[in-house]
């Protein structure tokens, strides 16, 4: 739901991140059908379904994924640019993001002279940047220390708290699952019951994953 905060947890091999690139609309499901505000994305064409992803969400890959020719403000920027925006307001809009999470002395580097960190931290930043209707996040505070881990969960609370944006963040750290508002646990493909969500007797569904 919109400024909900959902965490999917699970050993490394149960589908987490399958079932996240499903539900962003990167990978096609074997079976089944995921939806977007109404939209089912089999009903989409790959235009249609690109200016989804582009324009409505926000992907945090587990490895970051930035383009290497690009400098942390381009890269941190690209959202915005590709949405048609110039490359000035682009990069000022980038600045504030990369700023909160300890990146505004590095806009000039390339992704090369990065950490991975650092490298994790600008993707976060590029996922953020045009403010999307969901956020997910693949891992996203598996390459960083307590401190910038910490800046990174604050930016997604915000988000969800301040500007109703959806996240749906996938993740081994029992202590960045605690803050969100429902959590799953994954196995084998399947998701179960986890804290927060509700059960069958409700009336409300309970998300399943086919295997």
């Amino acid at each position: 739901m919109p400024g909900e905060v959902v965490a999917v947890t699970g050993s490394s091999g149960s589908g987490k991140s399958s079932l996240l690139h499903c539900l962003a609309g990167v990978l096609a499901p074997a079976a089944g059908s995921v939806s977007f505000e109404g939209r089912e994305y089999g009903a989409l064409g790959d235009e249609e379904l690109s200016a989804l992803r582009r324009e409505r969400f926000g992907y945090v890959f587990q490895h970051g994924e930035l383009l290497p020719e690009l400098t942390v403000e381009e890269n941190a920027s690209l959202p915005l640019r590709l949405a048609g925006q110039r490359k000035g307001p682009a990069h000022r809009a980038a600045t504030p993001v990369l700023e909160r999470l300890g990146m505004g002395e590095l806009v000039g580097r390339r992704v090369s002279q990065l950490s991975g960190g650092q490298v994790q931290r600008v993707a976060v930043a590029r996922a953020l940047v045009h403010e999307p209707a969901v956020v997910f996040a693949d891992e996203p505070t598996g390459a960083l220390d307590s401190v910038n881990a910490a800046a990174v969960l604050d930016e997604f609370l915000t988000l969800a708290r301040d500007r109703g944006t959806a996240v749906l963040l996938v993740t081994h750290d029992k202590g960045v699952a605690s803050h969100a508002d429902r959590r799953y646990v994954m196995c084998d493909g399947r998701i179960s019951l986890g804290r927060g969500v509700p059960s069958p007797a409700t009336g409300e569904a309970t998300a399943r994953s086919a295997s």
